[in-house]
């Protein structure tokens, strides 16, 4: 097929006419521009049309474009002629855009070969929906899937096509995200010096002379943002991982040949290490309200405490077991009484009740190392009897005074029968340790403690994994190789403490050892 390039102008004469080739200053090399034409196959109806583009500052540069052009419609072979007839249609649509590149020829080869659309329309967003909507998992997981696409991911590279999305874009992404991290924590600091300004700090009432200050303030409050939560490390690392997914299922169905999302460098996600509510922790949290780390853990000290207290408390077995035992808040929730043996001391976890938005549903365990017997001690086996007793107890109670009583077989019930709300119990757990004066943990780092008491009673690394379920040994490591090393001086003082001595204590002027030279004993 016929190609040039050439050299034009945009001069015209009086009437507005372009002079083209008779433009006198053609004969100037730095007159004009240089251009490209090349004839294309010809459209389906048989009629004719080329690939035009100018512009260009040397002959050199047109020349390189032209030869792109013709590497393009080399594709097809000589006897395809609807092959010949899809690149023209691809480079009639790239000529009727000046600004829009060429296509790449690795990656149309790539898309003419596998059958696919050689001029792409599909977006971030549009490929995003539809993988979210063909997933199978579980709600709880579909759920965070759409939280990060609702809320970071569309609105940011939705508009993008997908085959277009580069590292550079995600980049300005992550970048954004930081930024309005920023804002998000001068706005909160500013809102709670606000609330400050527009609270009476006594308990009397305000005097008249402050009560319309206080109003002013309080109106200020008001037109002001609301607290709002910044997107942290782990969950950069989740949003992430989510599009990462989503593209590499685009790879997998020939829609990309490259993901992106797995070439931008992150912080660190990983959850803070576990550290123990020792007493110069819990000095410096009351005197200033900072916790030393996202994930603090009680001493067996404080543990004993709070079980204490909430000893009559109607969930007390439920926190007892998780202290004890480790299982997750959903898994102690969804507890099956048929999965408790208690002449043998063993629990089955089968099951976990979690929070789909309020709601609450019932599903299979968060991994296949989750679903397994752990075996029970005595005191856990005596408190679980109790506590399954008075649950008979209130069940037959509540027939009798023809009061609901729902049959959900679930060791751990609401005073119905029903299914405890998980944040309900987390919020009851919040109760009772602030009642008993403790330093704040969450519910799940209950969880945390039953490792320390596992590590205490001398179990190792293996027999935590194990017990608490975790996937591998390197993440029971991860989580616990800061806190353990505490206990230990713990145990390292019990073991000391075991050993009888006649004297604790050395006299004063006593040497530490024999010496090395003993004088002659007297026969």
């Amino acid at each position: 097929m016929k190609g040039s390039t050439y050299r034009r102008c945009y001069c015209r004469d009086a009437n507005g006419k372009a002079l083209g080739k008779a433009c006198p200053q053609l004969t100037s090399r730095r007159h004009g521009v240089y251009a490209v034409r090349q004839e294309l196959p010809a459209r389906e109806d048989g009629t004719r049309r080329s690939f035009s583009r100018s512009g260009y500052e040397s002959a050199k540069e047109a020349q390189k474009v032209l030869d792109q052009v013709r590497a393009l419609l080399a594709l097809p072979a000589g006897d395809d002629a609807e092959g010949q007839v899809r690149i023209g249609d691809l480079l009639e649509i790239v000529s009727k855009d000046q600004k829009a590149p060429l296509p790449g020829l690795a990656e149309t080869r790539r898309r003419f070969h596998a059958g696919q659309p050689l001029v792409s329309s599909l977006t971030v967003g549009d490929w995003l929906d539809e993988w979210h909507a063909s997933k199978k998992r579980k709600k709880s997981t579909l759920r965070g899937y759409g939280s990060h696409i609702t809320v970071h991911l569309k609105p940011r590279i939705g508009h993008l096509l997908l085959d277009r999305l580069n590292v550079g874009h995600l980049v300005e992404m992550f970048d954004a995200i930081a930024d309005m991290n920023e804002t998000i924590l001068a706005e909160n600091q500013q809102r709670r010096e606000q609330q400050a300004r527009a609270t009476w700090g006594k308990r009397s009432r305000p005097p008249a002379s402050e009560t319309a200050r206080l109003d002013q303030e309080r109106a200020k409050l008001a037109e002001m943002p609301p607290y709002r939560r910044v997107t942290g490390p782990a969950t950069q690392q989740r949003i992430r991982a989510t599009l990462r997914s989503a593209l590499n299922s685009a790879i997998s169905r020939q829609l990309l040949t490259f993901n992106p999302a797995s070439h931008v460098e992150l912080a660190s996600g990983k959850r803070p290490k576990a550290l123990l509510w020792t007493d110069e922790r819990v000095d410096h949290w009351r005197a200033t309200g900072e916790k030393p780390s996202g994930v603090m853990v009680w001493t067996p000290a404080q543990t004993g405490q709070f079980l204490d207290h909430a000893e009559s408390d109607r969930l007390y077995a439920l926190f007892h077991t998780i202290a004890f035992r480790g299982l997750r808040r959903g898994e102690g929730v969804g507890q099956n009484r048929a999965d408790i043996d208690l002449a043998k001391g063993l629990l089955t976890v089968s099951k976990t009740i979690i929070q789909d938005g309020w709601d609450v549903v019932e599903e299979d365990p968060k991994t296949e190392d989750s679903a397994a017997t752990i075996a029970l001690g005595p005191l856990t086996v005596a408190v679980l009897t109790e506590h399954l007793a008075r649950q008979d107890t209130e069940r037959a109670e509540r027939l009798e005074a023809r009061l609901p009583w729902y049959e959900t077989g679930k060791a751990f019930v609401d005073v119905d029968g029903s299914w405890l709300h998980p944040e309900k119990v987390s919020d009851t757990f919040r109760r009772l340790y602030r009642e008993a004066d403790l330093p704040p943990i969450n519910l799940r780092d209950l969880r945390h403690v039953a490792a320390t008491l596992i590590h205490a009673g001398g179990g190792d690394l293996h027999t935590i994994k194990e017990t608490l379920r975790h996937g591998t040994i390197q993440l029971a490591s991860d989580t616990y190789t800061s806190l353990l090393p505490q206990v230990d001086k713990e145990v390292a003082s019990n073991a000391e403490a075991m050993v009888p001595r006649a004297r604790r204590e050395r006299p004063s002027g006593t040497p530490a050892h024999a010496p090395l030279t003993q004088a002659p004993v007297d026969d």
